[in-house]
């Protein structure tokens, strides 16, 4: 099969590479989309490895591991392969583990489908594993103030769907250029508003405490920053409460966020905590926990499908690169520079010549 190989300087290789097998908990997929995401040109640059790092899948199911019950052949699906591991979704086959594979409905196409696994959970750990908001299975009745920055991304505009679902409100969603698609993601009659960061630092958090005002609400405790770079997180430093129980989380990891006061409890979220089961000698297994991220992807991955099929949950925009596997060097050339805007860019293999 064909197989593209991410160097550290972005540049993309296509080589021939045998069909992997998957063990007993796998599934091999037939990939007919792949999505991508700013983590696959970051990976190969900073690790300084080549690497087929593609992990949002779309296709076909091919083979099962003995273990897999949930997936037979034939069956289309999604799927969210494990990072910086082999068998990406940058080949004509890809691995994903079965709990982190789902079913995708005969309306949703895979080009949209190859949208959702890494953004859409990315935005479901950091709501509900490390802002700790109400799931939308229980959702809230009273007003939950949320600020989104960046909110044209894929990462912030599932957060923005997954709050709706949760009914949080008011959302306050810091965007750019993409306004026009964030605007038909937010409830306006709910008092979502939306604050242009281009406007300045002073101007972002005026325009957040003016929402917060509009809405008769004092104070607020969660923030989603999906950008973590440019200020972001300094400009919401100056408008979570400063009372007690102000969260943030952030996307990137490894940055200096010394600049968030010590009042402001910061978490990094990391989709792949997905693929990590709680150890024995850590922390919680000590005190008798068993489950974690594993069975969180498990079920949301699980409610992304149900969410598809019944019409309240959505992919992102997209943008087909022409090439198939050979269009993945401008696609992440492309991310690096900034070029997208509220899209994401996805790769139907068969195009590729």
């Amino acid at each position: 099969m064909k197989e593209a190989v991410v160097s550290p300087d972005i540049n993309v290789t296509i080589k021939d590479v045998s069909v992997p097998k998957p063990n007993a908990d796998q599934v091999l997929i037939k990939v007919v989309y792949s999505g991508s995401n700013p983590k696959d040109w970051k990976g190969p640059k900073y690790s300084k490895k080549e690497l087929n790092s593609g992990d949002d899948v779309a296709g076909i199911v091919e083979e099962v591991g003995e273990n897999v019950t949930e997936f037979k052949k034939g069956d289309r699906v999604a799927a969210f392969h494990e990072m910086m591991s082999d068998h990406g979704s940058f080949a004509e086959y890809a691995i994903a583990w079965a709990y982190t594979t789902f079913h995708l409905p005969k309306k949703t196409s895979f080009e949209e489908g190859a949208t959702i696994p890494l953004a859409a959970m990315t935005a479901a750990v950091g709501l509900y594993q490390r802002l700790k908001l109400p799931e939308p299975w229980n959702a809230t009745t009273e007003k939950i103030p949320l600020i989104v920055y960046g909110a044209s991304g894929a990462v912030g505009a599932f957060a923005i769907k997954l709050a709706r679902l949760s009914n949080i409100h008011p959302i306050i969603a810091i965007s750019g250029r993409g306004q026009k698609f964030v605007e038909g993601l937010i409830d306006r009659s709910k008092g979502d508003t939306i604050v242009d960061y281009r406007n300045g630092d002073e101007a972002v958090i005026t325009g957040i405490k003016d929402a917060l005002k509009a809405n008769n609400i004092s104070e607020t405790h969660h923030a989603f920053d999906a950008v973590s770079e440019h200020n972001s997180f300094q400009n919401i430093s100056q408008v979570l409460s400063q009372t007690g129980g102000s969260k943030i989380t952030l996307v990137l990891p490894g940055r200096d966020y010394s600049a968030i006061p010590k009042h402001i409890e910061q978490s990094t979220t990391s989709v792949g905590s997905v693929h990590t089961a709680v150890a024995p000698d850590s922390k919680e297994g000590k005190e008798g926990v068993i489950t974690g991220g594993k069975e969180f992807g498990f079920v949301f991955f699980r409610f992304f499908s149900r969410g598809l099929q019944e019409g309240w949950f959505t992919g992102h925009p997209y943008e087909v690169v022409p090439g198939g596997l050979r269009g993945v060097e401008k696609g992440l050339n492309d991310l690096m520079n900034g070029v997208n805007s509220a899209t994401k860019y996805v790769f139907e293999i068969e195009d590729t010549k």
